[in-house]
Order: structure tokens, then sequence, then C-alpha cells
């Protein structure tokens, strides 16, 4: 049948969310500088391995390593 307003807010929570910022995480990481290459390719294969996780945990913990160009 039809989606209800609650099945949307469900659906945009739980797939849409991770989704973009998965994408934001990527992108902010190409975007960055890192003094070390290793933890740029470190960080990227955690975002990549770990989705959701991985991107949360760039977003607060390995942002802090680089610096944007």
């Amino acid at each position: 049948g039809n989606l209800g307003a609650t099945e949307i807010v469900v659906i945009l929570l739980f797939f849409l969310l991770p989704v973009v910022l998965w994408i934001f995480a990527i992108v902010d990481l190409i975007q960055r500088q890192f003094q070390d290459q290793t933890n740029k390719i470190v960080w990227a294969l955690v975002i990549l391995l770990i989705p959701f996780l991985g991107s949360i945990l760039y977003l607060l913990i390995g942002r802090k390593g680089g610096v944007r160009r």
C-alpha cells in the first residue's frame, strides 16, 4: 500500500541519513590534506569498510588530523 508519514520518516532516518553522512565523510576526506598520507588511506578504509560507524568516527576524530584545502 501507500506509505504513511511515519514510514517515510523511518526510511529517511535509517536509510537516507546514513548514506548522506557516508558521502559527506568521503567528500570531506578527499578535500583534506593530511601530513601523513597513511592516515588518509586508513580513514578511507575505515569509512568504506564500516560505512555508518566509520563515517561517524571520521567526522568526530579523523577530521582533526587534516587541513582543508
